[in-house]
């Protein structure tokens, strides 16, 4: 038998905590991770995994006297370099520079205008090339626009009064609290219970969880990084695939890519799954598109081609990237004790689920009560700081949250600048009347426009910053070219979250899974294109009669 047979089953409990414990045949090291703290004990005769804590723990221990000495560097002797990376910020101030002062102003932009685009462009080659961390970044281009006197200090600011922005914020507050409560990971099982016997229908099953939650927590970045990711390291290790090891092929490759390529389509699938929805949304609306009924409108236009493509992605990654281990049958068996240890619901997950139903409904609703949909998120994140599920703490030690407002405030204010001074307005023109001078129809100008939206984002780490970059002057290109404005702003969004697996830095939840450890780095560009152009094949053709018959063009 193979010395990663599953042997037995066993559980114990204390009185602080009880875990799970699925143990194996040999192995010479010690190797402690909790899952989120799970332990992961050998010795010569056993070796031992157990799911406990919400918390992530690693510790290695000789197991015997002829162990190999591990060697451990002083922080000191290691530390980080200080300040910009000379390289990067160069190349970004060389492009500022050029643009304002070597590139003739065409004739019908400003001057403020053009040097706002010169401003533009400097932060935009910072995000991508990260001479500083994105939040630095962008207040680094945020202070350039007013010191140039290209805006003035409260137009410059005026984007961080924006509903937006804040409504992100407070969603990546729920995110906490719905990690906080361990709601989310309660969730993760059971599907694992119901759909886990076999490799495949357990990728199906964490598929569809994520796209159910992201009903109830509005960020992908979350629900990879608080809920699947350990879920998949742990159902992983319990079957023997171990990360940066040949083992990794048995289960944890196929399911880290699994998830991650489904990710894009349950962040498209509603309104609020994904951050750069709502971005995307203002955005739209700045440049004349609204849509009624925002929350049905974008689920109804989205809701037929994502289903097709979260029946199909885990199949098509099943063949082009197969597990060694096709049954999982003990995974079911893991679940249920898990969920035993779990115990019932607990009076913080009630109030949780019970907040956001609260809050989605209000989100669903809200217009018809003039009811905004920033102002349903802060009753409910109100309701959740008074019955302390999460404290203002917890708000103010999520770094992600506020240097999210930060930079997405410096982006969407300089892109609305832009289209306000008319910029967006001649970027576009000059495109319609190269498309015209093509005699192309707007279908082909619209599969045109889509493909070089998507494959531009490999010169982006953020779907968000791509969005805020771009969106605004690519629905403009749509609109010029004669693509109807509500179904350019619909498809520029969903081929925004589509484009989340492209590399191993196209988005948070991409860094995430690739820092796992159980998908090399060549498999990430090669799937990663081979699934996008997948996906948009699947999204235009189910789409297109979708759409027709929803009346969109």
């Amino acid at each position: 038998m193979e010395s990663y047979a599953l042997r037995s089953l066993s559980i114990s409990a204390s009185s602080s905590a009880s875990f799970l414990s699925l143990r194996r045949s040999p192995s010479r090291s010690s190797l402690s991770l909790l899952m989120p703290s799970f332990p992961v004990y050998s010795s010569p005769t056993v070796r031992s995994l157990s799911i406990s804590s919400l918390r992530f723990t690693l510790r290695v221990t000789a197991s015997s006297a002829s162990s190999s000495p591990q060697k451990h560097n002083s922080p000191q002797s290691s530390s980080p370099p200080q300040g910009a990376k000379l390289i990067p910020l160069a190349i970004s101030v060389s492009i500022g520079l050029i643009v304002r002062f070597l590139i003739p102003k065409p004739v019908p932009v400003t001057s403020q205008g053009w040097q706002l685009l010169s401003v533009f462009l400097f932060t935009i080659s910072g995000l991508v090339l990260g001479p500083l961390p994105v939040g630095a970044w962008a207040f680094i281009g945020l202070t350039a626009s007013i010191v140039t006197k290209t805006l003035s200090f409260s137009t410059a600011f005026s984007a961080f009064t924006n509903e937006l922005i804040w409504l992100i914020a407070i969603s990546f507050f729920f995110a906490r609290g719905f990690i906080k409560t361990g709601l989310g990971d309660r969730i993760a099982t059971y599907f694992v219970k119901w759909l886990g016997k076999s490799t495949l229908g357990l990728s199906y099953g964490l598929a569809f969880c994520e796209t159910l939650m992201g009903l109830i927590m509005p960020s992908t970045m979350a629900r990879a990084g608080g809920v699947f990711l350990p879920v998949i390291k742990s159902l992983s290790l319990s079957a023997g695939s171990k990360p940066g090891d040949p083992s990794s092929r048995k289960l944890g490759s196929f399911l880290i890519q699994t998830q991650l390529q489904c990710s894009g389509t349950s962040g498209a699938l509603l309104l609020t799954s994904a951050a750069q929805n709502l971005l995307c949304l203002k955005l739209a609306r700045e440049v004349g598109v609204v849509l009624t009924n925002p929350w049905v409108s974008w689920f109804k236009a989205a809701s037929v081609p994502a289903f097709a493509s979260l029946v199909c992605t885990p199949l098509i990654i099943y063949k082009l990237y197969p597990p060694e281990l096709k049954h999982t049958p003990e995974a079911p068996a893991a679940a249920a004790k898990k969920l035993e240890r779990l115990g019932p619901i607990t009076k913080n997950e009630w109030t949780m689920l019970g907040a956001m139903a609260f809050t989605v409904s209000l989100w669903v609703f809200g217009e018809a009560i003039g009811i905004a949909s920033v102002v349903s998120a802060m009753i409910g994140l109100s309701t959740l700081l008074v019955l302390g599920v999460i404290n203002w703490n917890d708000c103010l030690s999520d770094k992600s949250a506020w240097d999210s407002l930060t930079w997405f405030a410096v982006l969407i204010g300089m892109a609305g600048q832009l289209t306000n001074l008319g910029v967006v307005a001649w970027m576009s023109d000059c495109v319609a009347k190269l498309l015209q001078s093509l005699s192309l129809t707007w279908p082909v100008s619209f599969v045109i426009l889509q493909a070089c939206y998507l494959l531009i984002h490999y010169l982006f780490a953020s779907q968000t910053a791509h969005a805020g970059a771009l969106y605004t002057a690519f629905l403009a290109m749509h609109i010029a070219a004669g693509v109807p404005g509500v179904l350019a702003a619909l498809c520029l969004a969903f081929n925004n979250n589509l484009s989340a697996a492209m590399a191993h830095y196209s988005s948070g939840p991409a860094a995430l899974y690739y820092g796992a450890g159980y998908v090399d780095l060549k498999d990430m560009f090669r799937l990663g294109i081979v699934m996008a152009f997948v996906q948009a094949l699947i999204w235009g053709f189910v789409g297109s009669f979708w759409w027709r018959f929803l009346g969109l063009y």
